[in-house]
């Protein structure tokens, strides 16, 4: 069985699991006993232990904030642990810079849950041969396949065929380590200047000494591998820390049927997981896995949903800018694949209570408007296309069918917020 048939397969059992679930959430309000969970299970969840002396390490680089052009902006400045290592402010995007007044590009996501991350490709693979492709082939197989209404449960497997996996909103880091360089050097967030300048910073830092305990004193000597394990040390933290992947919410512990759900949180949840209501867990996994790793409120796919534009961004004041994701631009490695412009990552859903930014522009500060503008056609008919240029609007015309062809009944959105998970 070659591997092109085994990733059918696997997304074909995939989307059966997610129907079992998603059929099993149907009718709970008045079958469930008190808000239990009629059919718990068992949450795999990763093991608790001591940090390594490379997740340590990372620790240290993550806090430090001398590493910033402006001495006041660390990793967990923008990445909060008090908000699920997420933005702590309300605005739309953090501030950073030498004087922290430069806007940065995007609203800032949670690192929690990237452990399980996958990396950014598009399509299934080529086959089972030793031929490395690139992601123009792996778009052109994609491409084969016509792209079908993803719902809560779904059964189409070609729902699949767009770009998926990657760190950032438009998928342009693969690793952890990876990621934790691109705001280093960044100008509008910790603006570190330059390798040369972040690398004497560390040889001066304060926890210099235990680059050389675990990798020798060559290392403050090689700028390239000094950075290189400074911010793979970052990443060790970030697996290693649980914090960043605590599983610990209260529908975590719903599932496991150690707590109970109230009437309206039960009534969200049937909502939520509805592919004829809400149809949220179309894009928003809510099911476990089958190996029972908890479900991450994400398929790490890519959607084009014609968020307003925001105007609150001083790149927005240039009419002619226009923030595309995957087609750039800070993303620069496949711009021809203008099919995909326009398209960001699904973000996760947990911990959407300590936010109070939403979308990848950060354009709505309130949950409720996230809700109505994703499901709601009304809103949408009267701004879907702001912002994007009039060439790729057609990027988004599947979304937009698939989202008016959906109930539109009235929403009251205090009833799906309960149900997300909160850490």
């Amino acid at each position: 069985m070659n591997s092109r048939t085994m990733w059918l397969l696997g997304a074909g059992l995939l989307c059966l699991a997610g129907a079992v679930f998603a059929a099993g959430t149907q009718g709970l309000a008045e079958t469930s006993q008190l808000g239990a969970n009629p059919n718990p299970v068992r949450l795999m969840r990763p093991p608790v232990a001591p940090l390594s002396a490379m997740a340590q390490l990372g620790k240290e680089i993550f806090y430090d904030a001398s590493l910033s052009s402006s001495g006041a902006l660390s990793c967990a400045s923008c990445h909060s642990p008090d908000h699920a290592y997420g933005p702590p402010n309300d605005g739309p995007v953090m501030l950073g810079g030498a004087a922290l007044s430069r806007q940065g590009a995007r609203a800032v996501p949670s690192l929690t849950y990237l452990d399980r991350h996958p990396n950014f490709s598009i399509g299934p693979d080529k086959g089972d041969d030793d031929n490395v492709i690139d992601l123009a082939q792996m778009a052109a197989i994609g491409q084969q396949a016509a792209r079908t209404t993803k719902t809560a449960g779904g059964s189409g497997a070609s729902a699949n065929i767009v770009p998926q996996g990657g760190l950032f909103w438009d998928g342009r880091a693969d690793t952890l380590q990876d990621q934790a360089l691109f705001p280093l050097l960044d100008p509008n967030e910790m603006d570190g200047g330059s390798a040369e300048i972040v690398a004497d910073k560390l040889r001066r830092a304060p926890y210099a000494n235990r680059f050389v305990e675990l990798f020798g004193a060559g290392v403050l000597k090689n700028q390239r591998l000094l950075i290189a394990e400074a911010m793979f040390a970052v990443a060790r933290y970030q697996v290693e820390e649980v914090s960043f992947h605590p599983y610990t919410s209260k529908y975590d512990y719903w599932l496991e049927g150690k707590a109970r759900l109230s009437e309206s949180e039960l009534r969200g949840l049937q909502m939520f997981n509805d592919p004829d209501k809400a149809n949220c867990a179309g894009c928003h996994t809510s099911a476990p896995t089958r190996d029972g790793l908890p479900p991450l409120f994400t398929d790490h796919q890519y959607e084009a949903l014609g968020a307003p534009r925001n105007a609150a961004l001083a790149g927005n004041r240039d009419p002619s800018h226009f923030d595309l994701g995957v087609c750039g631009p800070q993303r620069t490695d496949i711009p021809e694949q203008t099919q995909y412009c326009g398209m960001f990552l699904t973000p996760t859903l947990r911990n959407t209570a300590t936010r109070h930014a939403f979308f990848h522009n950060g354009v709505f500060s309130a949950w409720s408007r996230c809700w109505t503008s994703t499901i709601s056609a009304t809103p949408i008919r009267k701004r879907f296309f702001r912002a994007a240029p009039t060439a790729r609007c057609g990027n988004t015309t599947t979304c937009r069918k698939n989202i008016m062809s959906m109930s539109t009944s009235p929403i009251r959105p205090s009833i799906a917020t309960p149900a997300t998970s909160r850490q």
